[in-house]
């Protein structure tokens, strides 16, 4: 599985923008996939996560209400929409893939076998 990430940029705050995971290689419903972001001196942080054909979506609390995640198999790619961006929004946002066994511990980047090379997002004040 390879993943590629695109859709970031520099928005205001207040605005929005959808990242887009564009997945190639065999994947199965089994897989999960997450988005994690990671901030200049920071770790990098769970923000969501969803399985790959679609289902229950689990949100960090800092963008529950915020942010949506959607799996869209047919179209090969995972979306994080993200609105109402915040400063603290700013951050190098990876996609993931899970071989997600049961319990899924989504929010935790060891449950991550594969990792996309992330996108800038810049939120200004």
């Amino acid at each position: 599985v390879q993943l590629i990430e695109s859709g970031g940029g520099l928005m205001q705050a207040g605005g929005s923008l959808r990242l887009s995971c564009a997945v190639s290689g065999r994947t199965s419903n089994r897989y999960g996939m997450g988005w994690f972001r990671q901030a200049p001196g920071k770790e990098r942080d769970f923000v969501a996560a969803i399985p790959w054909g679609g289902g229950d979506t689990y949100y960090a609390d800092s963008v529950k209400g915020r942010f949506t995640i959607s799996s869209e198999a047919a179209e090969n790619t995972v979306y994080l929409q993200m609105n109402s961006l915040k400063p603290e929004d700013t951050a190098v946002y990876y996609c993931a893939a899970s071989r997600r066994v049961t319990p899924w511990y989504y929010a935790r980047r060891s449950e991550y076998e594969t990792w996309g090379q992330g996108t800038q997002v810049t939120v200004s004040s």
